[in-house]
């Protein structure tokens, strides 16, 4: 490399005005946004917070609607499920603790979360006959309809004067 390298040249000419966002607060706000964007690239939203929303399927035939929830980790007294007025409320929290240890070394993860799930219903739902059932880290809701009172016909006679 030689000295003329390190030399600037004369006659370079240097921008005059300069663009608003190359300094200042800006730039610095994008920065940041680009770097916890790349930090963040791969987590769910969701997770990152600490809360997870739970899938759900729900299904309605002519008799009944049924709620499936999948609730992988939890157990049953971890969930609460309410039934307000033309609503189906679901929420519970997750706790976990994963340990493992070793004579050179030790690992603990630690998962937990808290959701929150209203769903809406129709308003013919009988709540209580309502029944719930937990296996294998899904809930099943299953709430019978109200039978529907049937429609009274009525003839009405027309008179020819």
């Amino acid at each position: 490399m030689t000295v003329k390298c390190l030399v600037p040249r004369l006659g370079r000419t240097v921008p005059l005005v300069r663009r608003y966002e190359d300094f200042g607060l800006d730039s610095f706000d994008r920065q940041v946004n680009r770097l916890f964007g790349e930090f963040f690239r791969g987590v769910a939203p969701a997770e990152s917070v600490g809360d997870f929303a739970p899938r759900l399927n729900v299904s309605e035939s002519e008799k009944e609607v049924k709620v499936e929830a999948e609730l992988p980790g939890l157990d049953e007294k971890d969930i609460k499920v309410e039934l307000d007025q033309d609503s189906l409320v679901l929420s519970g929290e997750k706790k976990a603790l994963e340990e493992q240890k070793d004579d050179q070394w030790y690992r603990a993860e630690h998962s937990y979360g808290r959701f929150h799930r209203v769903i809406p219903l129709p308003a013919d739902v009988d709540g209580e006959k309502a029944k719930a059932k937990f296996k294998n880290g899904v809930l099943t809701i299953t709430l019978p309809k109200r039978p529907e009172e049937e429609a009274k016909k009525k003839t009405i006679s027309i008179n020819a004067s």
